[in-house]
């Protein structure tokens, strides 16, 4: 069953079991994609994609299907994901999330993805992740993000950019001080 029908049995008739198949089909992408962005912080990727199923249960009258609903239903976990984080005051005025020590370049892949990742500011990371990982495509980020798919792009090069830098000057795993 498409998630238009699902969307439509759960709207029209209240059909929980239709609510359960759109919960089970797509909570495992969004939590992955939120998972990835949260980095350390596990409970804000359990919070957001809760607050998300939440948010989208209360809204799905109003899904117009312009973008796909995982496109609409991860631009919800994303705005939750980011309120947890305004709440928390884990975001310095720059946006980083923390600074990465400096050390010697290096290529050695043993550097933890993840962490470099998570010194990106949030809007970096969340296209960055969205666009190489999970490959959308610069106009569903767009949609995801409230943003335009130029803004995606221009944000994808500097994160692309960004990330570089950081990987080059990151510790090696293992390697001593």
């Amino acid at each position: 069953m498409s998630d238009e029908e699902l969307i439509r049995r759960f709207v029209n008739r209240g059909d929980e079991g239709a609510f359960r198949a759109l919960y089970a089909r797509h909570s495992p992408a969004v939590y992955g994609l939120l998972r990835r962005l949260a980095g350390p912080a596990v409970s804000d990727a359990d919070d957001a994609l809760q607050d998300a199923w939440l948010r989208a249960a209360t809204r799905l009258s109003s899904f117009r299907g312009e973008s796909a609903f995982r496109t609409w239903l991860t631009g919800i976990a994303l705005n939750c994901l980011r309120e947890r984080w305004r709440r928390a005051q884990r975001i310095d005025e720059r946006g980083d999330v923390r600074p990465l020590e400096t050390h010697a370049p290096h290529n050695d892949h043993a550097v933890d993805v993840a962490e470099v990742l998570d010194t990106l500011s949030a809007d970096h990371r969340e296209v960055l992740v969205l666009h190489d990982v999970e490959g959308y495509t610069h106009e569903e980020i767009a949609g995801a993000l409230g943003i335009e798919a130029g803004t995606s792009k221009s944000r994808l090069s500097r994160a692309r950019q960004l990330f570089r830098e950081r990987w080059q000057q990151a510790p090696v795993a293992g390697a001593k001080s």
